[in-house]
């Protein structure tokens, strides 16, 4: 659901018409502003990212001329992946390992909000409509899974996808704050509750 113009622009660069040696650049860039700012939090300096990436700082605010730019383009960067790890994993997996492996990665995707946490939760309006954008995005990609899942006859059919990732994305909190061992053992006692049992009735 690609319907949010506002992050499309800021991050339209990402698309595919990128020659390669930028798409290099910001690849690098987003990477190298992950290490950093999970280092030194979200307000290091912008140079510190540059250098890291290997690049000038004159590359790196061409590409994201404001440090929201950077930080919007992280996430719209993993929820890419995320969404396409949904269909990858459906492909090669069984629906419920597609599903329990899918979930993992969902940690994994909350873990990168522990360098980018106050920036997120700053109230700077250029964020505001980023939740939107992620749960639009990964929802349908839980949905499919999930719906695969039930119809295989292994997951209750009392669940749908916004409950579910609401409670997963509880569960995994934790991750955030760099607990995500933790966070993983949690949505893995989640999903496995969600099997049938054949000693129990469907609710």
């Amino acid at each position: 659901m690609m319907g949010h113009d506002g992050e499309k622009g800021i991050i339209g660069e990402l698309g595919p018409s990128l020659r390669a040696d930028a798409r290099r650049n910001v690849d690098a860039l987003l990477g190298a502003a992950m290490a950093v700012f999970t280092e030194l939090g979200v307000d290091a300096p912008m140079r510190t990212v540059a250098t890291k990436a290997g690049v000038g700082v004159g590359t790196l605010y061409r590409h994201f001329p404001q440090r929201s730019d950077l930080i919007k383009a992280i996430i719209r960067r993993e929820v890419d992946a995320l969404v396409e790890a949904a269909s990858s994993l459906a492909e090669e997996s069984g629906p419920s390992e597609a599903l329990a492996s899918w979930m993992n990665r969902l940690v994994d995707f909350v873990a990168t909000k522990r360098g980018l946490g106050p920036a997120l939760h700053s109230g700077d309006p250029a964020y505001q409509s980023l939740p939107d954008f992620v749960f639009g995005q990964i929802t349908p990609a839980l949905g499919g899974l999930l719906n695969a899942a039930m119809h295989s006859g292994v997951i209750r059919c009392d669940v749908n996808a916004t409950d579910l990732l609401n409670a997963a994305l509880r569960l995994a909190t934790p991750a955030s704050n760099g607990e995500i061992d933790h966070a993983k053992r949690m949505v893995s006692l989640l999903i496995d509750g969600l099997h049938r049992r054949a000693d129990l009735p469907d609710t």
